[in-house]
């Protein structure tokens, strides 16, 4: 079977030779420009090596937060690093299903695994050099900055931007011409929505992190806008962008027939991840409120019901009065 080096209108980047099936779109292959991969790589095995030490030392760590960023980070290779990128390049509905699982599949498993609480638990602590890198993870997290980009007014109208401003603006022709920006766009999936999610999932130390029903609030506000894009795309009857103007001939793709099938998967897309994540608040909500009933159980048990004795003294007191 030859391959060839596919098609040469894009711009130095790689699409198969031959159309999409489901056996060939999950077929590996990286290059020099396979950047998300090969960083979801290292970061697949610089976690498993922090559990290993956490582990020696004793110290437990939940076997479902390793779960969630061995699947998160093989989300990000099995769409960026492997025939599925390729077709990214020429079909708009692959492009969709990259776009979608980079920004609403794989932060919410990356998040869930909790990488900062496990970094700042397996880093060298005190001073010197080796605990310089703690030191700068701290740091970085009560800085302004970090407090701004995590502060919903930011992260809420990016998520919703990066949907519309990309598409209905020549930004996402100019970021597809080269293979930099092709990376930097996979990337900005990814970030928005780690951005967005962080401060709604809060299993991490975050900057700034709300009270459960503002976090379902902030959670729920984009649904709708999530949906309508879904929908413009798949309707309109013309094409949104110029790069998936030319499927190869032989594929027999409809451009516009395509961007159809890409709406309704952006459109599809919306609800899963946000029942999941809605789950994991609620879950977390109804954990921090017993937590809470049996912090209040213990100290009544220490203050021998001090508190209750004293209140309804209180009471005698005003009755008599």
């Amino acid at each position: 079977m030859e391959h060839g080096n596919g098609h040469g209108h894009h711009s130095g980047m790689w699409v198969p030779g031959e159309p999409p099936t489901w056996g060939r779109v999950f077929l590996p292959h990286l290059e020099p420009w396979s950047v998300l991969a090969v960083l979801s790589l290292v970061g697949l095995v610089a976690y498993l090596v922090a559990v290993v030490r956490l582990r020696r030392t004793g110290v437990s760590w939940p076997w479902w937060r390793t779960a969630a960023w061995v699947v998160g980070t093989l989300s990000i290779a099995a769409v960026t690093g492997t025939w599925l990128n390729g077709y990214s390049m020429v079909l708009f509905s692959l492009h969709m299903v990259q776009h979608m699982v980079l920004a609403m599949i794989t932060p919410i498993l990356l998040l869930v695994a909790a990488p900062v609480t496990l970094a700042l638990r397996t880093l060298p602590r005190g001073q010197g050099a080796a605990a310089a890198p703690r030191a700068l993870l701290l740091n970085f997290l009560h800085s302004r900055f970090t407090r701004i980009l995590a502060s919903p007014g930011f992260t809420v109208p990016l998520f919703i931007a990066s949907l519309y401003g990309i598409y209905f603006t020549p930004i996402f022709d100019a970021l597809m011409s080269n293979p930099a920006g092709h990376q930097f766009m996979l990337a900005h999936f990814v970030v928005t929505g780690l951005l967005f999610f962080g401060p709604i999932i809060a299993q991490d130390p975050w900057p700034s992190t709300h009270a459960h029903p503002t976090r379902i609030l902030e959670l729920v506000i984009p649904v709708p806008f999530h949906a309508f894009f879904g929908v413009a795309v798949m309707m309109a009857s013309s094409l949104l962008v110029d790069s998936f103007a030319n499927p190869p001939a032989s594929w027999g793709v409809d451009p516009v027939g395509d961007q159809s099938v890409a709406g309704g998967i952006a459109w599809s897309f919306g609800e899963l991840p946000t029942v999941i994540v809605l789950v994991v608040v609620l879950a977390s909500w109804m954990g921090s409120d017993e937590r809470r009933a049996r912090a209040l159980d213990r100290a009544a048990d220490r203050s021998g019901d001090a508190e209750l004795n004293a209140y309804n003294a209180r009471l005698r007191a005003m009755a008599e009065r």
